[in-house]
């Protein structure tokens, strides 16, 4: 039988040494070993059981509109350059510019999908909810249609710059909207008002909390404990993100959040531009460091930015290495090597664990990143 490409050897981050054969971008065998001689691979990479395989990693939280100028970035510099092989850009645009959007990602390589913002504008400016008349619920709906392939979710930007003096008003309409069209909901928060407890009152199972490491006032820390609220928001099925971002990530925070057991379901960078180039954030590899500086296992953090993401936004055929999945695949090493990591609040420590992308499998397509 005649395939695409047939990988030798890669180590997951449980130890297994596996095989996987891929034809038409689809994974057709995993096995710990396949022959050589079952298939006729048109490539064969051999990684020797030293180089790690995971199924590709998802960033949930980036803002990749390239026409966007306050939030702007390519895809593929945000995404497979990085071994990102899907990205989500989280409300950079809405309704308005949304077809530009779609067809610009058509160019790029990596995998992209969009979480709209209520606002029909998106982030053309900070306060992109501060008039209320920016939501058009018809024009959402429209491109929600339009695009249900590309369109995995709504987004709510809730702090206090971008609503100005509407409050919560913005999140009660985007509740209703989102449960019409049956989507997730990320709702990022910053600064109050509307505070964190208001907000987690309009959420349910299933919607995405992000920034939630932010280190702000309006955090999820009471002094030095959690906040009964995000406990229980956690309890009842809310879905935490980090959305590291310029400025939403302390590790004070999450080093008490961790300490009292709760632990983000995904690891996202909120990556543009400048914070890409000019740090704290990077790449999503610099912002898994960070958590296993902070003690948390390599499959643990794998599996925040695999299939938990993929189930939280509901990519079917992503996140896993299983047969019938899509061939999206990082290869990566993980080398001791000391590395100053910084969050957003210019607090820097030193890590002696660097993760390196070094490939990735993308639409059944092998490419060599390092």
């Amino acid at each position: 039988m005649k395939i695409d490409i047939l990988i030798k050897g890669g180590k997951t981050v449980d130890k297994h040494i596996i095989d996987i054969a891929i034809l038409e971008g689809k994974i057709i065998e995993v096995a710990n070993h396949i022959d050589d001689s079952k298939y006729q691979a048109s490539q064969i990479i051999e990684l020797d059981g030293e180089t790690f395989i995971s199924a590709g990693w998802i960033d949930i939280h980036t803002h990749c509109y390239e026409r966007l100028e306050i939030y702007k970035d390519y895809p593929d510099e945000v995404g497979i350059k990085s071994g990102v092989t899907t990205v989500v850009d989280t409300g950079t645009t809405g309704a308005l510019d949304i077809d530009k959007f779609y067809k610009d990602t058509k160019k790029y390589k990596t995998n992209v999908y969009a979480l709209i913002n209520i606002a029909k504008q998106g982030i053309t400016s900070q306060d992109e909810l501060s008039n209320m008349m920016s939501i058009d619920e018809d024009k959402l709906k429209d491109a929600v249609k339009r695009y249900k392939d590309f369109i995995v979710g709504i987004k709510a930007r809730m702090s206090k710059s971008v609503v100005i003096s509407n409050g919560i008003e913005p999140l009660k309409l985007a509740k209703r909207i989102k449960k019409e069209l049956n989507l997730p909901m990320m709702v990022h928060f910053g600064s109050s008002p509307p505070t964190i407890e208001d907000i987690l009152g309009y959420m349910e199972k299933g919607d995405i909390l992000t920034h939630i490491y932010n280190g702000k006032p309006n955090g999820i820390l009471k002094g030095n404990k959690v906040k009964a609220e995000i406990i229980e928001a956690k309890e009842r099925g809310i879905i935490l993100d980090v959305g590291h971002g310029t400025e939403s990530f302390s590790m004070d925070v999450a080093m008490k959040a961790k300490d009292a057991g709760l632990f983000p379901d995904t690891i996202s960078t909120d990556i543009y531009i400048k914070n890409r180039i000019n740090g704290p954030v990077y790449s999503l590899s610099t912002t898994m460091e960070k958590f296993i500086y902070m003690g948390y296992s390599l499959e643990d953090i794998i599996n925040k930015v695999t299939k938990n993401p993929a189930n939280a936004i509901n990519l079917k055929n992503k996140g896993l290495i299983k047969i019938g999945y899509d061939a999206d695949l990082t290869i990566f090493d993980v080398v001791n090597e000391e590395k100053e990591l910084q969050d957003s609040l210019n607090k820097s420590v030193i890590t002696n664990t660097s993760i390196k992308p070094k490939a990735v499998v993308i639409n059944g397509e092998y490419l060599n990143i390092c």
